[in-house]
């Protein structure tokens, strides 16, 4: 190894400052998941009444399965109601929501067409459909996704044991028995689980800034008061975090529903170009983040993934010891490992852990270059495309 000088010592520290608070962020998200208890339903008795909004665009493929969960909702027809809002679907996504409510009379549900109002079309399609919608509640998933039969009851007893306004709950894959994944899958389930482990950690902190909204409830009365999306609309997507963030900023309760029985499923991408626009939707949001405790998350995140990879190219050019690269990426990913697995076994993936060694190799690379991306590109949605 080269004799320090003052670079090498000025990389040394600012290495070490960016590890140390990486390290300092993870435990801390390791001791809110522990903070956060188990919930469990009790049987109370059913009393918030809940609008069920769903926008959906060219989801033919996906909604027969997402209608079957919503059929065997157990939860009194009187209480909800389903808001399906096509944004302007090319398939037979209209058609397959008309035969829904013609299956299904004894079921409050409307078909509304979305208003495009900004450059939000998911954030659009929501405000429509609360324009339309009778009940306290607005429960929110996506056309992709299958909920549980108990659903609306995780939400009830979490409002009514809770002074929340705003309930997230946790989100898995669809696993298809006997068909094997490809290694992306595996991957984008992976780093799902970190977000995931990080989201209910953030939580059990106190300093909760992302939720999905593939699984969430909040008091359409707060939403209405609180001005909804009208802060971010012009960013495309974000209806979720943006909206936690800014109840949050206000001082309003939020609570996270930790239990498999509560968890609603989604698919994986189809492809490895679909995962990283996604990945690329979703971190390009976040310069929008009204959270200084998430701004300072992601920028963290970020540099300490950047700093792995420099100081690879460093080591490889013999500028830094081996040792040093190899002590800052096993305290990385031991402590990752404790934060990830406890995600893993809470949705009883525990097998998905023998691709963690590959993909935290991986992980710098991919997050790196799709936060890159996301600075300087746009990213396509759902056949459409968004620019930065």
């Amino acid at each position: 190894m080269a004799a320090p000088n003052l670079q090498v010592m000025l990389l040394l520290i600012f290495f070490g400052i960016i590890t140390a608070a990486y390290l300092g962020i993870v435990a801390a998200f390791v001791f809110g998941w522990n903070k956060v208890p188990e919930f469990s339903l009790t049987g109370m008795a059913s009393v918030n009444t809940f609008s069920i909004i769903i926008p959906y665009r060219n989801e033919a493929e996906n909604l027969p399965v997402l209608f079957k969960s919503l059929s065997n909702l157990n939860y009194h027809t009187s209480k909800f109601e389903i808001i399906l809002v096509n944004d302007d679907s090319k398939d037979d996504s209209k058609i397959l929501a008309e035969n829904f409510k013609e299956d299904f009379p004894e079921m409050n549900i409307k078909l509304l067409e979305n208003k495009h109002k900004t450059n939000s079309p998911k954030k659009d399609a929501i405000q429509t459909a609360i324009e339309f919608s009778n009940f306290d509640y607005i429960a929110t998933t996506d056309a992709d996704c299958v909920v549980p039969s108990k659903w609306l009851q995780f939400f009830d007893e979490s409002i009514q044991n809770s002074a929340s306004k705003m309930i997230a709950g946790p989100v898995g894959f669809i696993q298809l028995v006997g068909k094997k994944k490809p290694y992306f899958q595996n991957f984008e389930e992976m780093d799902f689980m970190s977000l995931q482990a990080s989201t209910v950690g953030a939580f059990g902190v106190e300093k909760a800034f992302m939720c999905n909204a593939a699984n969430m409830c909040y008091e359409k009365e707060t939403f209405l008061r609180e001005a909804g999306f009208n802060d971010n609309v012009r960013v495309a997507s974000g209806d979720d975090v943006f909206l936690l963030q800014k109840l949050r900023k206000k001082g309003i309760e939020v609570f996270f529903i930790k239990s498999i029985k509560a968890a609603v499923y989604t698919n994986y991408q189809k492809s490895l170009s679909g995962l990283i626009n996604q990945r690329i939707r979703w971190a390009a949001k976040a310069s929008s983040y009204t959270s200084v405790f998430a701004k300072f998350t992601g920028l963290i995140v970020f540099l300490m993934n950047l700093s792995l990879i420099v100081l690879t190219g460093l080591t490889f050019f013999k500028l830094f010891s081996y040792q040093f690269l190899m002590l800052i990426f096993l305290l990385k990913f031991n402590l990752d490992f404790i934060l990830i697995y406890k995600s893993a076994k809470f949705m009883n993936r525990e097998n998905l852990m023998r691709h963690y060694l590959w993909s935290s190799l991986l992980y710098p690379f991919f997050t790196v270059y799709v936060a890159i991306l996301s600075f300087f590109n746009g990213y396509e949605w759902k056949g459409r495309r968004f620019h930065k």
